[in-house]
């Protein structure tokens, strides 16, 4: 009976060492509390910060803890094995000093020039996970304020005319994974995936003021800005922004086609999101060259636009393959389609206008209650292939199906308003 007690004791031991052993060779957790960062909300814990992430790099890579509490800080940078957890009540707060974020050559609005880091950026950080139930704080108000300011002053002010800091930048990295977290309050967009591949956003929040201009907006407040990047998925996520909920973003200008630093964005995924406020639940065309294989299923929303395309008069665009199935639509402004030109901040650079192609575009199974079906116009050089309307049950304030607005779509079992609509024989629209 010793023997046996013996032996077991001995494999009890032997266990409790395995298991050590392994939490001591495995993952290391930083939590930044515990290496002199401050919670207070008023301390600037940017060195604090990016020095817990460069050790962490250094030791071979873990997880940097933000726990509970208020940290300010200015930019900082991952590094390759160094991953990000922000805990419940956990706050990361944007510093309200654009000196906090340096600037450098990066891509912004479909060209590269020299513009601020963003709060939290990430450059060739493959396997990176920014996760928990914490939050992105942006703390971005002073920097709305200014743009309207500008604005107001000069009406040519511009996006880019005002220095703002994004939320979070991450570009070149693969198999990225950010879960969890609230987007809070951005300067400006709040999160833009560059060059990324195989990225998955899930459970995540992103919320800014969307109210009167400008005392309850943010302007520039797109949730979600996947440039140049393949292989996206967005899944169980919820909007209420002051701009685009979700842009497919690329190049622009008559000379799109030949930017090397612009691949196009492809086989981007969205599921089970929430839109309550913003642009649209997807929109392609601030700047925008080729978007194709988007695939959009079981979403709602109370406000904006199911989808839009923005058709550029300078830039050769093609939007191909997107398909919109299973969506909600549940507030008296919602617009189901607006495909349209964008002639905001437009250069031909003495070109003659491009020519651009919309194909293959399907919404299928469209229920609830809205505003109106919208518009479907393109520029001279626009041409439309295969635009399907398929199962729409909807009641809409404007019912009216005015042809002049639209190129002609296929509609098939299209209700609106308890009556069957027909498409017309043929359109003049383009």
């Amino acid at each position: 009976m010793k023997n046996k007690l013996s032996i077991a004791l001995l494999a009890f031991s032997t266990l409790l060492a395995t298991a050590a052993m392994a939490t001591e060779n495995g993952p290391k957790r930083y939590n930044i509390a515990e290496h002199g960062a401050v919670g207070d909300g008023t301390t600037l814990n940017t060195k604090a910060i990016q020095a817990v992430i460069d050790e962490c790099a250094k030791k071979g890579g873990g997880t940097v803890v933000i726990p509970k509490g208020a940290f300010l800080s200015g930019a900082i940078f991952l590094k390759p094995g160094v991953n990000l957890e922000i805990q419940q009540d956990g706050i990361l707060r944007g510093s309200q000093n654009i000196e906090d974020y340096p600037k450098s050559m990066r891509r912004i609005e479909g060209h590269s020039e020299p513009w601020r880091a963003a709060l939290v950026n990430g450059d060739k950080v493959d396997h990176l996970h920014i996760t928990g139930k914490g939050m992105l704080d942006g703390n971005g108000e002073p920097y709305w304020k200014l743009f309207y300011s500008r604005r107001s002053a000069d009406r040519t002010t511009t996006n880019l005319s005002v220095e703002r800091p994004q939320l979070t930048f991450i570009q070149n990295s693969k198999d990225v994974l950010i879960q969890g977290i609230t987007f809070h309050n951005s300067g400006f967009w709040n999160l833009h995936l560059y060059r990324d591949q195989q990225v998955t956003v899930d459970n995540c929040r992103f919320e800014a003021p969307h109210g009167a201009v400008p005392n309850d907006h943010a302007p520039s407040s797109d949730g979600i800005d996947v440039d140049s990047s393949q292989d996206i998925t967005i899944t169980k996520c919820s909007f209420s922004v002051g701009d685009d909920d979700i842009a497919l973003k690329g190049s622009k200008g008559p000379f799109a086609m030949q930017d090397k630093d612009s691949p196009p964005v492809e086989r981007i995924h969205i599921y089970d999101c929430v839109f309550e406020a913003g642009g649209g639940i997807m929109t392609c065309g601030s700047e925008a060259t080729i978007v194709r294989d988007v695939d959009i299923k079981r979403c709602t929303t109370t406000g904006p636009t199911v989808l839009r395309l923005k058709l550029r008069p300078d830039t050769p665009q093609q939007y191909e393959n997107i398909s919109l199935d299973d969506i909600t639509i549940n507030g008296p402004g919602v617009v189901i389609l607006s495909v349209a030109p964008w002639t905001q901040y437009f250069d031909l650079k003495g070109q003659a206008p491009p020519t651009s192609l919309v194909r293959n575009i399907k919404l299928s199974n469209i229920k609830g209650t809205g505003g109106s079906l919208g518009i479907v116009k393109g520029n001279d050089g626009t041409t439309f292939e295969d635009i399907t309307l398929k199962n729409f049950n909807v009641t809409l304030k404007n019912a009216d199906y005015d042809v002049s607005k639209f190129k002609a779509p296929k509609l098939d079992n299209v209700v609106i308003n308890g009556t069957s609509v027909k498409a017309p024989q043929s359109s003049t629209a383009k």
